[in-house]
């Protein structure tokens, strides 16, 4: 055997090995970055969806609720708040600020809501009332929509983790600054949104 197929086979096979296992990574690492941001935007949509109801939610319940002003503008405040959170994140998925700051939004837009709801109850006229029902039927589908699309982002988020933290993508990742991606996570005091909201008007 020749000493260049010696040197062939000693040097240049193994580096071209590492570089197609390293090209192979990154583009798996690539793939997971995208899988998570794709999974993002379906929150973002089920979101939106949320709050383009909520001022049809709020007008109706105006007609019946007119002594609870100060309830009806905090929902409106929450809702805004909430709909900047969703605009930063959407900017940077995954960036553990931007999540932070849309949890928190969504937290603060949950008990508003609730607070709405649970005032409602006193108001006969408008829990019949064929409008509110159907909004807060539609409101309660878009939170089943908001809890799934939630769950297949942090089932993504965790997926693109592992491949970057784990050896040797870690390796990869660390040469080409893939950053780590934050979940979207529920407070221990919201726990109540992993489940299905039972909102009732009938």
């Amino acid at each position: 055997m020749g000493t260049l197929m010696i040197l062939f086979l000693v040097i240049v096979l193994p580096v071209v090995g590492v570089a197609l296992a390293g090209v192979a990574i990154y583009n798996r690492l690539v793939g997971a970055r995208n899988g998570f941001r794709n999974a993002f935007a379906q929150i973002d949509v089920q979101l939106t969806r949320r709050y383009d109801l909520i001022p049809n939610l709020v007008e109706t319940a105006k007609a019946f609720m007119s002594h609870e002003r100060e309830t009806l503008e905090a929902v409106i405040r929450a809702r805004n708040s909430a709909m900047q959170g969703l605009s930063a994140a959407k900017g940077n998925p995954g960036d553990a600020a931007a999540m932070a700051q849309l949890s928190n939004a969504e937290g603060s837009l949950g008990s508003a809501l609730g607070r709405l709801f649970a005032l409602s109850e006193a108001y006969p006229d408008l829990k019949s009332n064929a409008n509110m029902m159907q909004l807060s039927e539609e409101l309660a589908s878009t939170e089943n929509r908001v809890a799934f699309a939630r769950q297949a982002y942090n089932d993504a988020v965790m997926g693109y983790n592992n491949q970057r933290e784990m050896f040797p993508g870690s390796l990869v990742a660390g040469v080409f600054n893939f950053q780590s991606a934050s979940l979207l996570e529920i407070k221990a005091d919201e726990a109540h949104k992993r489940d299905a909201p039972k909102v009732s008007f009938g």
